[in-house]
């Protein structure tokens, strides 16, 4: 299916680009979402005259994701978890647990933003993770996890 998006979207292309992308996706996915229309002469004249607009609206949302970044970068957060003797978790760490970590501390952040590379935290220590706040700006958070002794 040809589509026209209307933002920028990882690994497919920028606002206003033309993209073929398997029908699926397009229909549930980028279409419902707002991140994409139809390629229609209707839509594609809709767009070239709206172009101006929604330039400025990704402008404004690339500059407030760049300030929130800031303020996010190099924040720490501590969580508390039952670990045994050798430093190993009783379950795990997960984007959930960092992202109500994170709302504690006055950062509202959800927890799909949260990019955990190596997978859930297993063991007791710091970590560094990425935050993914635009498809452009990422903010780096510390999480350090401290263990409970299961007494």
């Amino acid at each position: 299916m040809q589509i026209i998006l209307m933002e920028k979207v990882v690994n497919l292309g920028s606002l206003g680009d033309l993209v073929k992308v398997k029908d699926g996706y397009a229909r549930n996915f980028l279409i419902p979402q707002g991140k994409a229309k139809r390629a229609t002469p209707v839509a594609m004249k809709e767009f070239e005259t709206k172009r101006a607009e929604l330039e400025k609206v990704a402008a404004e949302k690339l500059v407030a994701a760049r300030a929130f970044a800031e303020k996010l970068e190099g924040v720490v957060v501590t969580i508390a978890r039952k670990a045994g003797v050798d430093g190993r978790l009783f379950g795990s760490v997960t984007n959930h647990d960092v992202s109500d970590g994170l709302k504690t501390l006055g950062f509202d952040v959800e927890k799909s933003v949260i990019r955990m590379p190596m997978g859930p935290l297993k063991a007791v220590g710091e970590s560094s993770l990425e935050v993914s706040l635009h498809t452009d700006v990422l903010a780096n958070v510390k999480v350090l996890v401290v263990g409970e002794l299961n007494v």
